[in-house]
């Protein structure tokens, strides 16, 4: 028998997937422009706004990343299901 303990099988997911509407509230809360942002991010300014248009989505790490800075930041969004973008929440 050896000292490892089993993994769980019913690990907590975590969703990180940011849409536009959600990327674009987090950039205004923060008062910042796309460029700054992107500098934030080390991304360019026209990878923020693909972003915010939906054109693209950002990789899964800088999806994690824009969670951090949001509780950084006190961004207040709701919590969505795995897959499911986060929202701004209520009366933000």
């Amino acid at each position: 028998m050896s000292g490892k303990q089993p993994k769980s099988k019913f690990r907590r997911k975590v969703s990180y997937a940011w849409n536009g509407e959600s990327i674009r509230a987090l950039r205004e809360h923060m008062n910042l422009t796309q460029r700054e942002m992107a500098e934030e991010l080390e991304v360019r300014q026209q990878t923020i706004s693909e972003w915010e248009t939906n054109m693209h989505t950002p990789h899964r790490s800088t999806q994690k990343t824009l969670s951090m800075i949001a509780e950084r930041v006190d961004f207040k969004y709701q919590a969505n299901a795995v897959g499911e973008p986060p929202q701004p929440a209520e009366g933000d």
